[in-house]
């Protein structure tokens, strides 16, 4: 009995040896489906939101046109400047004077609100902060809640009455709060602005009151209002509270928005006005999946800049539709892995997929799969193995990457001697 053992302790040593030496070939493998063949992977489904998607494409930037209608206007806008865009993708549905340089009012504070929740995001301020009011923030016009230096109020309460009331007061004594100073606040905007790609764009405040060479377009407006809206989709918290209180019930909010009470699955986002700006608008709305970026400047009345956001609005939802392919770190294949600690790895989607379509044209789109049916160790949690893209009459409408979803460390002479050990320990006992 105990030369049998040895024997087979003797084989197992022999096995484990062999499959470390024999080289393993990693096949590259090309997999096409059509619109009725079986999916990527049956984990890959249709997503029930995309507030909170990033697809696969630039933050920095607007997409490629997605309608013939662009640059034109053929809905017959009264309003000089006008931009409808998908909050996702970027891609734009409709154009009209989108890079006329306008003064935005206080459509500006989108740019103010965006810093605000980054400074949040980065930890360098809180909801529960006690903000206090300078002279100076008193001093403001316009739209305001009529701040008193003596007083002070939270972080969260001067993030409501910035998003509903566009209090001019609040948002420069934020500004002060996070920079030391509106003017060094300013600066940020500007660098922001630039790092956005908004190249219509010059801040000369926080606030949006008029003021010599402030400046912004409606398609510069769109790429700020797509950036706070997918970084950080909590603000809409914020902007869809039609009507609110601050100071213990003792001071009324009302959304200046009217969209709120009128327009199915609006979620914000800025409105602004002002004697030579006129009636500005970025409106916001999401319906089964698809989240559109209305963007109208220097509408005659604030009855035609609604009508005109309700417009576009109507027009992308009713010929668009965004088609979801998956979402982040989504199991598309396992993998089998050759001198590996482990036999297998789970190649998984390394951004949430998904691109805007023409509606009825979804059911023609192609997925490509470029897929290694092994691989050999180390394999780096990450590492790409492949990319799955999503084609329609031979154009490629989105493409993402297939990456390992955990790391598998290679097999050396000690996990091999362990293995031995361990191994042969168990058949000593049995």
């Amino acid at each position: 009995m105990h030369k049998i053992k040895l024997s087979l302790s003797f084989f197992l040593i022999i096995t484990i040896i062999f499959s470390l030496t024999v080289p393993c070939f990693a096949v590259e493998t090309t997999y096409v489906w059509s619109s009725t063949s079986t999916p990527v992977s049956s984990s890959i489904t249709e997503n029930t939101t995309n507030n909170d998607a990033t697809t696969n494409t630039s933050n920095n930037s607007i997409a490629t046109n997605a309608s013939e209608e662009t640059n034109t206007n053929t809905l017959d806008l009264e309003s000089p400047s006008a931009i409808l865009i998908e909050q996702t993708t970027g891609q734009i549905l409709y154009e009209h004077n989108s890079h006329e340089p306008l003064r935005p009012a206080s459509v500006t504070k989108i740019m103010s609100i965006l810093l605000i929740m980054e400074a949040l995001n980065e930890n360098k301020i809180t909801l529960n902060d006690s903000v206090p009011c300078s002279e100076n923030a008193a001093s403001m016009g316009g739209s305001q809640i009529w701040l008193d230096p003596r007083e002070t109020l939270t972080v969260d309460e001067m993030l409501k009455a910035i998003c509903v009331a566009s209090a001019n007061d609040c948002v420069v004594a934020m500004a002060e709060y996070i920079a030391g100073s509106e003017e060094v606040f300013v600066q940020m905007m500007n660098d922001k602005a630039k790092v956005l790609g908004m190249n219509d764009t010059t801040f000369k405040n926080c606030h949006g009151l008029d003021e010599d060479g402030h400046v912004t377009s409606s398609y510069d407006i769109a790429l700020m209002s797509k950036e706070l809206l997918n970084k950080y989709p909590q603000i809409t918290q914020y902007t869809t509270i039609w009507t609110d209180t601050l100071r213990d019930g003792k001071s009324e909010l009302t959304n200046t928005n009217k969209l709120l009470r009128t327009y199915k699955g609006a979620t914000g986002l800025k409105t602004g006005s002002t004697g030579l700006a006129l009636y500005n608008l970025s409106a916001s709305a999401t319906r089964d999946d698809l989240s559109l970026i209305a963007v109208i400047m220097k509408a005659p009345s604030t009855k035609v800049r609604f009508a005109e956001a309700t417009k576009l609005l109507d027009y992308g939802f009713n010929s668009f539709s965004f088609k979801q392919f998956g979402k982040k770190d989504e199991v598309v294949k396992t993998i089998s892995v050759d001198k590996g600690v482990c036999s297998t790895v789970d190649a998984v989607l390394s951004e949430n997929s998904g691109t805007l379509v023409k509606k009825g044209n979804d059911k023609n789109i192609e997925q490509n799969l470029i897929l290694e049916d092994n691989i050999s160790a180390p394999i780096s949690r990450g590492q790409k193995l492949g990319e799955v893209s999503f084609v329609l009459d031979g154009k490629t409408l989105s493409s993402v990457d297939i990456v390992a979803k955990a790391d598998v460390d290679k097999i050396n002479l000690f996990t091999m001697s362990k293995k031995v050990v361990y191994s042969w320990i168990d058949l000593l006992r049995s």
